[in-house]
């Protein structure tokens, strides 16, 4: 059969490779049991792209993420890299392609599955139902503002430098996002920002509330300050529908969610460029745990984030909801079964590894298509 859907895979580092291995058995599923078929590339990046190649992301695999249809991405960074210079950092990798393909947009869903009610850090009755979305800023903002750096002052003491930087248009196209998703959610959104001590914060807040009275009149409109979000988030989460926030805001406040749900190895996301005129969109999804290069090699790492991220590419840059749905119908049975990796181990459940997770999937997916 030949292949419709054009995919670079970019494992990563640290579990990366050990939890794309487990979306590339769905991926081989799909094409014996659903008919779809994938041309898939696969690429190097961060560490790994470090040492083979000298860059954490290379002009060609840039230029192969431009050509494909989304880019499923692993995780980039540990101890290897640490010393090396700023501009050498693995992490670098994945700036580079959400700044050079626009993917402005980054989706962080927190989902307490009923499954794990009981793994969540929280009381069983401030997170059963859980389900909000975090909206993040992530092509501007101070991972990207300019100056930054460290100086040598005249005193001989060292100064750090980071800028924050917003555009009135920057904050427009985000909120845009996460007021056409609160639309089709539960109809609430809740910007956050620091409008009480910082500049960017007063900008945000006036733009942010110009686009949902001219635009998005349906939609109710919440201004929060960013650390009363945070500590809302602990006390009542279930009050939110969709947070929008600036990328460090929205990068911080996503993994304290995470943390309601039980676990980052839950956690997927996805970052969206704009629509082109050709209906394309440039995108790329990801788990949101990160490298955890503490076990990385062990064979332990939770893959379900990696496959519910492969979930969210089907639903969103290919339009397949019910494959989507699908993928995340099979790991919350499994979860249900019993199963678990070690990060949501509870007591009464059977503790397995990564590829053993992964088979159950698999399994699962079988019958739900029979």
């Amino acid at each position: 059969m030949p292949a419709n859907k054009k995919l670079l895979v970019l494992p990563g580092d640290g579990i990366g490779p050990e939890v794309m291995r487990e979306v590339r058995r769905i991926i081989d599923w799909m094409d014996r049991r659903r008919s779809v078929s994938f041309e898939i590339e696969e690429g190097l990046v961060g560490g790994a792209a470090l040492d083979a190649e000298g860059t954490p992301c290379s002009d060609a695999t840039l230029a192969r993420a431009r050509a494909a249809d989304a880019v499923l991405f692993g995780s980039v960074g540990g101890p290897k890299w640490d010393s090396l210079p700023f501009d050498k950092r693995p992490e670098l990798g994945i700036l580079r392609l959400r700044k050079e393909l626009g993917l402005f947009a980054n989706l962080r869903p927190a989902v307490v599955l009923d499954p794990l009610v009981e793994a969540s850090s929280l009381k069983p009755d401030l997170v059963r139902g859980l389900d909000l979305m975090i909206v993040r800023e992530s092509t501007g903002g101070i991972y990207f503002g300019e100056p930054r750096g460290v100086e040598t002052m005249p005193n001989g003491k060292r100064r750090g430098i980071d800028t924050e930087v917003y555009t009135e248009d920057e904050i427009a196209r985000v909120a845009r996002v996460g007021f056409d998703l609160a639309r089709k959610r539960r109809g609430k959104l809740t910007s956050v920002e620091k409008a009480n001590v910082m500049q960017s914060g007063r900008l945000w807040r006036a733009v942010v509330g110009e686009i949902g009275k001219a635009e998005f009149p349906d939609v109710e409109l919440e201004h929060m300050y960013a650390d009363n979000c945070a500590m809302q988030l602990c006390s009542r989460p279930k009050q939110f529908d969709v947070i929008l926030g600036s990328n460090l805001f929205g990068d911080l406040l996503s993994d304290l969610a995470a943390a309601l749900t039980g676990s980052l190895g839950m956690l997927p996301s996805a970052t969206l460029g704009a629509i082109g005129a050709d209906g394309r969109r440039h995108a790329l999804y990801e788990p949101v745990h990160g490298s955890a290069p503490d076990i990385a090699g062990k064979g332990i790492a939770n893959p379900c984030a990696q496959m519910l991220s492969f979930a969210m590419l089907l639903r969103w840059s290919f339009g397949m909801e019910e494959d989507a749905a699908l993928v995340e119908t099979a790991v919350q049975s499994v979860l249900a079964g019993g199963l678990r990796t070690a990060d949501i181990m509870q007591a009464g459940m059977a503790r397995v590894g990564t590829g053993v997770m992964g088979e159950a999937v698999v399994r699962e997916l079988d019958k739900l298509a029979a």
